[in-house]
């Protein structure tokens, strides 16, 4: 059986049948996705001193609600630029534009709905949030070009996903400063670092179809590559630490963040897909900790 990520035997299959392609269209059958576009968020939100509690949980309750809505209008995004290439891969094949199962209209109607309940997200944030919105959104559709013109589409992911950091120290702090801007780069490495071995599943579809991928690009020294994104993430991640001024427990539970993506690179085996997406789906205990970190050091 070929390889694929979809889980339509799961929670999915007790939705209406008419519901199960949208369903499967914006991902929803694997969360994970969400939860790396939340994580970088809640980063944002915990980095600020001095933020009250209950702020910071009225945030984090907004941001849980953007992150699904706007990953799921990513992957509709994604697949209506992609349904061509999706056919001709074996783990995308069986996607519902790819397959057939929807339309062009369909995928339109369904974003049209997902971009109307971002916006009244957005607007529940304060003004600088609205200007940053505005960037995201320009990133969100041109993401998909970025296979076609650059072998880094993994970085404009990363710029696209990690995104969440600056909005969320925007939206918790009212500014954006120096700290916001290392977080948002520890935030792009880190997803630099996991997107590439995401992409290692599909290797040899990518060869074929001619697809660009900083997974191809870096095939040959995979460990390598991997260990200085994520090296790098943790020090840019300090930094933010530092420049935003947390206290002194911060340091300490950065070391279990560290290990879990030291052993990523350690473990990464590109000749095995399920095990790059097994490495891939544990960084959200990896965007957990850091979130611990964070929280450790308002005290």
């Amino acid at each position: 059986m070929a390889h694929t990520d979809i889980v339509a035997t799961g929670w999915i299959r007790h939705l209406p049948a008419v519901w199960r392609p949208y369903a499967l269209l914006a991902r929803l059958d694997r969360p994970i996705g969400i939860w790396l576009l939340l994580l970088p968020g809640a980063w944002g939100i915990l980095l600020p001193v001095g933020v009250p509690a209950v702020q910071r949980l009225r945030l984090l309750l907004l941001f849980a609600v953007g992150s699904v809505v706007m990953r799921s209008a990513g992957c509709v995004v994604n697949d209506m630029w992609d349904r061509d290439i999706d056919r001709r891969v074996a783990r995308t094949a069986g996607r519902p534009l790819a397959s057939g199962v929807l339309r062009m209209r369909h995928a339109l109607a369904f974003l049209a709905l997902l971009l109307l309940a971002g916006l009244a997200v957005l607007l529940s944030l304060n003004r600088l949030c609205w200007g940053l919105g505005v960037g995201v959104l320009v990133l969100v559709a041109l993401y998909p070009l970025a296979k076609r013109v650059t072998w880094w589409p993994q970085l404009v992911m990363g710029f696209t996903f990690g995104f969440g950091a600056p909005m969320g120290y925007a939206a918790a702090s009212g500014r954006f400063d120096g700290a916001a801007l290392a977080l948002y780069a520890a935030a792009i490495l880190w997803d630099l670092g996991f997107d590439t071995i995401y992409g290692y599943q599909d290797l040899e579809d990518d060869v074929l179809v001619g697809v660009k991928s900083t997974s191809r690009l870096m095939q040959d020294r995979p460990r390598r590559f991997i260990g200085g994104c994520y090296g790098l993430a943790m020090a840019a991640l300090a930094f933010a630490g530092l420049r935003a001024g947390l206290g002194w427990p911060f340091w300490p539970m950065l070391l279990p963040p560290a290990l879990l993506l030291a052993g990523q690179a350690v473990r990464l085996d590109i000749t095995r897909p399920a095990s790059c997406l097994l490495l891939f789906r544990g960084n959200r205990e990896v965007g957990f900790a850091v979130a611990a970190a964070l929280l450790a050091g308002q005290f």
